[in-house]
């Protein structure tokens, strides 16, 4: 039989439980566990979101070491500890589930009773001696779930958000480069799946590079709301159990160790209880989603075929297509960043609830909104970094299958508006559709033009790069 696991007893107000002795969590930790086995997913899981924690716990050991609220020896092993965390030390360590009641202060608590307990280990003292390190009295000194959570879920979203646009900034600059490869190619443009009017394959690609820019920029701009704080709010926003000068102190000292221009809001209630920003940030989230999926839209319709499709561009072939139709290849990269879109879109509703269900000094919701918007944020990246590198890098283009597309369509009939007016071009579109002849054929044949003038109208470089003729 193999050796019982050393424990150690741990006690709150509700009881005592025995701990292993091998883990840096702690009691409430464990009715943590106990309480909410819904996801199966630990907040383990978001890096991001830990090391936020670990910032924010150091911050705030920081200023309570300068103002002497902590003795400077407790805080300093608080510091070393959140530093060993901060630098990826201990995530296993963080097991509660990512949904969970109690507004965060499971995972709040988490964060304490590991913070205690390395710093414990960093003095020399065995785990559990609470006494010498307390993880309410000394690591949340000045501090509640109120304002910790929240500081360090944006903290983890600033970051997480920079990894969001890295991710598009790749993919924008891939799909500009192929602008830049087909600027030359000549095709049909179509507006509600009818043919429209001639453009290159190549504005057709950058004006998708455009638009993941646009979105880039509405994305930088959401990341901007978050960087507003609560840090000192403590409870509700008066700051109780805070000593004066410490929300200033610590969002400097949090500011200082992150890099990131955090901020201390002109009013702690307010930000205490506003959810706000996390509703703009999902909502830019799904316009992103929606912009992305109409995009792949495109690609699977323009690579459709390939005999009896658009079969414009090819896109590369991953994998085989049917378990029953030899040779088939299907659009699979495209398909699956749609997929990510429908989440993406899907968790915005849950988001916007949760904001809405706030009450009062207090939005208890916001661990579902922080899972929601992390889940988003790391589907969109692996998504598009898939996208980029196994589709649009390999993309080609069926120039000539593009090219007789135009040259065969009624639509280049539009070009010659300017000259026969619109009823003698509708007339000409009208025979030709009838007849199956060319819009060309048709205007020679009736005497309408000089083939001089028509083939300055209608030729290639003209079609591609639009001047007016009359």
């Amino acid at each position: 039989m193999g050796k019982a696991k050393e424990m150690r007893i741990e006690h709150d107000f509700i009881g005592e439980k025995e701990i292993p002795n091998d883990v840096y969590y702690g009691i409430q930790t464990f009715r943590a566990l106990e309480n909410f086995p819904i996801t199966g997913i630990p907040i383990s899981s978001s890096h991001t979101l830990i090391r936020g924690l670990a910032y924010v716990k150091k911050a705030a050991a920081m200023a309570n070491k300068k103002l002497k609220v902590v003795p400077e020896k407790v805080a300093d092993a608080i510091i070393k500890a959140c530093d060993a965390i901060i630098s990826g030390e201990l995530h296993d360590q963080f097991p509660v589930d990512v949904i969970q009641g109690g507004a965060g202060t499971s995972t709040n608590m988490n964060a304490n009773e590991v913070i205690a307990n390395k710093a414990l280990e960093i003095m020399g003292e065995e785990k559990g001696r609470y006494d010498i390190v307390h993880p309410n009295n000394h690591v949340n000194f000045s501090q509640s779930t109120n304002d910790a959570y929240p500081t360090a879920f944006r903290i983890a979203l600033y970051e997480k958000m920079g990894l969001l646009i890295e991710s598009m900034k790749l993919l924008e600059a891939s799909f500009a480069r192929k602008g830049e490869e087909f600027k030359n190619i000549l095709k049909m443009g179509r507006t509600q799946l009818q043919d429209a009017v001639p453009m290159t394959l190549g504005q057709e690609f950058s004006a998708i590079a455009v638009t993941i820019r646009e979105d880039i920029q509405r994305v930088e701009e959401a990341r901007a709301l978050i960087t507003e704080i609560n840090l000192g709010a403590t409870a509700i926003g008066t700051t109780i159990n805070a000593p004066e000068g410490y929300p200033e102190l610590a969002t400097e000292y949090l500011r200082e160790i992150t890099g990131i221009p955090v901020i201390l809001s002109t009013n702690l209630v307010e930000a205490t209880q506003d959810t706000g920003a996390y509703v703009q940030i999902s909502g830019v989230f799904k316009r992103v989603a929606v912009k992305i999926s109409k995009i792949c839209n495109d690609l699977r319709l323009l690579s459709s075929g390939p005999r009896a499709g658009l079969n414009e561009i090819n896109l590369p072939k991953m994998q085989p297509g049917s378990s029953i139709m030899p040779g088939k290849v299907n659009p699979v990269m495209p398909e699956v960043v749609n997929q990510v879109a429908f989440q993406v879109i899907g968790s915005d509703v849950t988001i916007t609830m949760a904001a809405e269900a706030g009450q009062l000094q207090l939005n208890v919701m916001e661990p579902v909104i922080a899972h929601n918007l992390f889940n988003n944020m790391k589907i969109m990246c692996n998504a598009f970094k898939a996208l980029k590198e196994r589709c649009i890098d390999g993309i080609t283009a069926n120039e000539e299958v593009c090219k007789g597309m135009v040259l065969n369509s009624i639509g280049i009939v539009t070009a010659l508006n300017p000259i026969l007016g619109y009823e003698v071009s509708a007339s000409i579109a009208k025979e030709a559709l009838t007849t199956g002849g060319s819009v060309y054929d048709i205007v020679i044949e009736k005497g309408l033009m000089s083939r001089e003038k028509l083939d300055e109208v209608l030729s290639v470089d003209n079609l591609m790069h639009p001047k007016f003729i009359n």
